[in-house]
């Protein structure tokens, strides 16, 4: 049985009228709760009688009460669940579905004479897939994928004991004391929103408050409203927030500016991306109580944390009571014991989880992470980009000879562009550039560029076989990478 559905039943028992799930327009009690997932549980079950046996559903939802119930549903159904963010392409989505062999897909209704389901106060419909089915790894509950490194994004296979046990860590390790009203910020089709975020909140006994992101002022999710996030935040006295480094520099941004104060808060967690200590003073300094972590998706999302009870700024935290963490002679952490199923359409892992990133363990077991093994780059807001995937983009317009990317922990990309001809105008270069980035999405676009000459083999720029040295050419072109708009 779910520990997250057992604790919804048993405050329904003992406190069924008080707030646990919250939207713009509705507050559901613990008792409602229980009731909408029983409802959504055989509205799905219908849908999925004549279904192949353990095909996922997929769930494209904006943040509200109808996400949570549908996830919770699903759960209570022991059916996997595909969640699809917000900020997926089309095509990404498409993937996803495809990859995962979804054979319903959740969302909002299209048309006006739709056949919609009442969720939660909102109307979901449910369209039926075709996909092929898909060998899901036995206990697979749920199937995620990141923004991906490529416009193809693996699918991460994950049992409801590994999130739970993720969950129920948290409140462990940072105490039920803190669970009172916590605000998804993030998009719930991320894992980290509702596996670090939801699931402990309800095991906690907090209340949980869903909004469309649209309306906390992340209509365009790379250029958030931040006045309306800060007003949501005081006007509902939240007390918990998850969020990714640049969104933790904006807010603080915003209050130092401004003046202005959020005296509710009582726990920031901020992961995604690297974080720098300074603007974790910078946070708190203005009474934003934030600490660092760090996970992965293939670890149900987080592996460490600090808290107000262990707190090292210049680390990722201490490693969560249900894992081990060693680091390898050439300094790789690697993860167990056996953190995830495996990939959707790969073999099953083996062993301990070798997560590609450089750490260090201290006397008193927190973890520090040094940098990465590969050239995967994760944005400040969390989103992983293999700067491969946008060069090749680039270099595919005839304008462009030679490209690299940078933008690891930023708000942005940049990239240094050799142009193909010496007498080409900066307004060709830049029209190139635009069209490269109509290909891409949003997060993987080129914010900034700056023209050089060709990269030179003889300085060490390039590999014997042309590839560009990523290492020589950021030092080369440091000033320009490091340049704020």
């Amino acid at each position: 049985m779910s520990r997250v559905l057992t604790a919804i039943s048993e405050r329904a028992r003992t406190t069924p009228d008080r707030a646990a799930l919250a939207g713009a327009d509705i507050t559901l009690g613990w008792a409602d709760l229980l009731r909408e997932i029983a409802q959504a549980e055989a509205w799905l079950a219908g849908l999925l009688a004549a279904a192949p046996h353990g095909a996922p559903v997929g769930v494209a939802l904006d943040n509200g009460p109808a996400w949570v119930v549908i996830d919770l549903a699903l759960m209570a159904l022991g059916r996997p669940s595909v969640p699809l963010p917000v900020f997926f392409t089309p095509q990404q989505r498409l993937h996803a579905l495809t990859d995962a062999g979804a054979c319903l897909l959740v969302r909002p209704p299209a048309t006006a004479n739709a056949l919609t389901f009442a969720v939660a106060g909102s109307a979901v419909t449910a369209e039926a897939l075709t996909f092929p089915p898909r060998d899901l790894p036995v206990g697979t509950a749920k199937v995620t994928y990141t923004s991906g490194s490529t416009g193809a994004p693996k699918g991460v296979c994950l049992s409801l004991a590994q999130m739970e046990a993720v969950a129920s860590s948290l409140v462990e390790t940072i105490g039920a004391e803190f669970a009172g009203r916590h605000l998804a910020v993030l998009p719930l089709g991320v894992l980290l929103e509702n596996v670090a975020g939801l699931y402990p909140t309800l095991l906690a006994g907090g209340c949980y408050h869903a909004r469309g992101l649209a309306e906390l002022g992340f209509a365009d999710g790379l250029r958030p409203e931040i006045g309306r996030l800060a007003a949501t935040v005081e006007a509902l006295d939240i007390n918990s927030l998850i969020l990714v480094p640049e969104l933790l520099r904006a807010l603080t941004a915003f209050l130092a500016a401004t003046g202005k104060r959020l005296p509710g808060l009582k726990l920031v967690a901020v992961g995604g991306a690297k974080l720098s200590p300074r603007l974790i003073a910078s946070a708190r300094a203005l009474g934003v109580p934030a600490y660092e972590g760090y996970g992965l998706s293939e670890c149900a999302s987080v592996v460490a944390l600090n808290t107000p009870h262990a707190d090292r700024p210049d680390t990722v935290g201490r490693i969560l009571p249900h894992l081990t963490v060693t680091i390898a002679d050439d300094g790789e952490i690697l993860i167990g014991p056996a953190p995830f199923l495996g990939y959707v359409g790969a073999p099953a892992p083996v062993g301990t989880l070798k997560t590609g990133d450089l750490g260090e363990l201290d006397a008193e077991g927190f973890l520090t992470i040094s940098g990465r093994k590969s050239n995967l780059l994760i944005t400040a807001f969390g989103r992983n980009v293999a700067p491969e995937w946008v060069e090749s983009e680039l270099l595919a317009q005839p304008e462009i000879g030679q490209a690299v990317v940078f933008g690891e922990g930023r708000a942005e990309l940049c990239a240094v562009i050799v142009p193909s001809r010496g007498d080409l105008p900066p307004a060709a270069l830049q029209a190139a550039v635009a069209r490269a980035n109509a290909q891409l999405p949003t997060y993987a676009q080129v914010a900034r560029w700056q023209g050089s000459r060709p990269f030179d083999l003889a300085l060490g720029e390039l590999t014997g076989n042309g590839r560009p040295r990523r290492g020589v050419l950021r030092e080369t072109h440091q000033a320009f990478i490091d340049q704020q708009t």
